[in-house]
């Protein structure tokens, strides 16, 4: 059988949402190191992403990185998202769907509010955007989507239930587009993080919180999983801390 068909980092396009602080920036500027084309961080935060991505390209040269302000609780917002990126730049070959919220609720103080604004949030928004780009996927035979799950979608805590049911529905998701990647024999993969709590705010080249993840793992591991041959197929990627 012929090995699945490669792209050159340095011509693919990667979609971050959240993208404009956090976990999102980390993989921005991640990926900007290691010579992606071009890299659209996302989100509702318009300053946030306007001063993200000109300190990116400062520090990357050029004008690689590219905010696009969106809702991704609205249809409409994350259709138009998608549209620019096909019409300007051609394709999405790497989805990050790393846009997630929690909101701290017992079982029995869930609010149609709060469950509504998490799982749109975390799960259909997801949902939403690997339905838009997996058509243009699919005519090209390349991509990847990457699911920044969580340890709550492999366990569940009593204080953030909606977090949960979210994080779980995330992984039943990403197998079910597997599956249909499957029946087709496409050159997509599909790669779930489920990482512990991560530390955002530490020193960049200093330790984790106790407890936490240094964010710079996140980075590394989604560098690696992008970096395996094509016909690997990489799960569930869980990681903890081992000073908990």
């Amino acid at each position: 059988m012929a090995a699945p068909q490669s792209k050159p980092l340095s011509r693919q396009i990667a979609l971050i949402t959240g993208g404009g602080s956090g976990i999102g920036r980390v993989f921005a500027e991640g990926l900007l190191a290691a010579g992606i084309g071009k890299v659209v961080i996302a989100s509702r935060r318009e300053p946030t992403l306007l001063a993200t991505a000109d300190a990116l390209n400062r520090q990357f040269g050029g004008s690689r990185a590219i905010p696009c302000s969106f809702d991704i609780r609205d249809r409409q917002s994350t259709e138009a998202l998608v549209e620019k990126i096909h019409r300007d730049l051609g394709a999405v070959d790497i989805l990050v769907n790393n846009a997630g919220l929690a909101v701290p609720e017992s079982i029995g103080n869930v609010t149609e509010a709060g469950w509504d604004q998490v799982l749109e949030t975390n799960l259909r928004g997801a949902m939403w955007l690997t339905q838009l780009v997996l058509p243009k996927m699919f005519s090209a035979n390349f991509g990847d989507i990457v699911n920044v799950s969580s340890q709550a979608g492999k366990n569940g805590y009593a204080d953030v239930p909606s977090y949960c049911a979210s994080k779980f529905a995330l992984l039943g998701l990403a197998e079910s587009v597997r599956d249909e990647i499957r029946r087709r024999s496409a050159n997509i993969r599909v790669f779930n993080l489920c990482p512990g709590l991560v530390d955002v705010e530490s020193d960049p080249n200093g330790p984790a919180k106790s407890g936490f993840l240094h964010v710079r793992n996140m980075m590394a591991t989604l560098l690696y999983a992008l970096s395996l041959d094509r016909d690997v197929d990489l799960h569930d990627i869980g990681m903890t801390s081992r000073s908990l």
